[in-house]
């Protein structure tokens, strides 16, 4: 199609027309598609999901287009603000066009992780496969858009076009993306990429970190969120999982075991203290059946320390039998056995007991004459020869 050209006083006005008008038809072009793909969605889930997540990003893309062939219509070749112009818009097509393929892939997400990952990501050990799938599949969308998006828009420059082709087709390629993967923001994406497909973690993983119990809530290129126990999000570094140990309690099953202790008297009746911790785990429904044992590990100090071995089938669950079981067999004591609980003995003596343990050390032995010189045999001998010469 030839270009029209029009005097200078009035090219810039007719042209932004042209392109006010072009881009006014590619909005209502892009209204119309989606009221199309809407109704269409009405039937396939597929459809509803693309006219849902791409409404935004067609019309921003069919404007974009609109106003580059406006202004390749209208404009001189020659014009001083032809060529920023241009290429303004040709990166801004690009922008608008990785928008709507990072659109079509979290329709193509949302279908894998229906299909292959669907239901709740919980604490199983049926849900380990799903939330693997979620991490991989979520994590390849992200840096599918974050790569071509930028590879694409740094390509419109002729400068960064040529380093790439002379980096590409050297013998070195390796030594230099190894140079960049050591610097700390390309750093932490190949993190990101390594926990994604080592599956150290993955999406709903609970994990105990800086002294922290959480699950991992989302995972990007850079950083991951941990939701806390107590609500807070905690944001890390992704090469934080690639240098710092942590503890990763569903890496590969769920089910745990903990303990809860208490401190006893030494006249705690202990077979009808394991009787009661059964009865406990058996009416409790978050025991897992697994393992139910008590123990007792330590007797100093005027008490005796029992330790009950408990199991349930993930983090959550053992944490409220712990709980549970802890508080169970405390009321268990107070109500059948309160003599058990924990107690400190102090015996009274008079002073006919303290003058009988005195000289001797125990209780029988011969008592030392009282006065002046005593507490020793040589004592008493002074003592006596004392009184004889007085």
């Amino acid at each position: 199609m030839d270009e029209v050209t029009f005097a200078p006083a009035t090219h810039l006005a007719t042209a932004a027309a042209w392109v006010a008008g072009a881009a006014g038809l590619a909005y209502a072009l892009g209204l119309s598609l989606s009221w199309l793909l809407q109704r269409l969605g009405r039937r396939s889930r597929v459809l509803h999901d693309v006219a849902d997540l791409t409404r935004r990003p067609l019309r921003a893309t069919l404007v974009v287009i609109a106003a580059s062939a406006a202004v390749r219509r209208v404009s001189d070749g020659q014009a001083g603000w032809r060529g920023w112009l241009d290429h303004t818009l040709v990166i801004a097509l690009i922008g608008t066009v990785t928008w709507l393929v990072a659109s079509l892939l979290v329709v193509a997400e949302r279908q894998v992780i229906d299909r292959f990952a669907g239901g709740d990501t919980g604490l199983t050990d049926a849900d380990r496969h799903r939330r693997k799938i979620r991490t991989q599949v979520t994590t390849l969308r992200r840096l599918a858009v974050a790569v071509l998006g930028a590879a694409a828009a740094l390509m419109t420059f002729p400068s960064f076009s040529d380093i790439g082709k002379t980096v590409f087709a050297s013998a070195g390629v390796l030594t230099v993306v190894a140079g960049l993967a050591a610097q700390t923001s390309l750093g932490s994406v190949f993190a990101g990429i390594q926990i994604a497909f080592s599956d150290a973690i993955r999406v709903g993983d609970v994990v105990v970190l800086e002294e922290e119990w959480g699950r991992i809530e989302e995972i990007t290129l850079t950083y991951v969120v941990v939701h806390l126990w107590d609500e807070r999000r905690l944001v890390l570094p992704c090469t934080y999982f690639t240098t710092t140990p942590f503890q990763n309690w569903t890496r590969n099953a769920t089910q745990l075991l903990g303990t809860a202790e208490l401190d006893v008297d030494f006249t705690v009746p202990f077979d009808a203290m394991r009787a009661e911790l059964d009865r406990l785990l058996r009416a409790n429904e978050k025991w897992d059946g697994r393992v139910g044992v008590l123990q007792v590990t330590d007797a100093v100090e005027g008490v005796v320390r029992v330790r009950m071995l408990v199991s349930a089938s993930n983090a959550a669950q053992l944490f409220d039998l712990r709980c549970d079981v802890r508080e169970g067999m405390v009321a268990w004591l107070q109500r059948t056995n309160p003599g058990a609980l924990p107690c400190r003995r102090i015996e009274h003596q008079t002073s006919t007991d303290r003058a009988d343990t005195y000289d001797g050390g125990y209780p029988g032995a011969p008592q030392a004459d009282s006065g002046l010189f005593s507490g020793s045999a040589d004592a008493d001998r002074r003592g006596r020869a004392f009184e004889k010469t007085g």
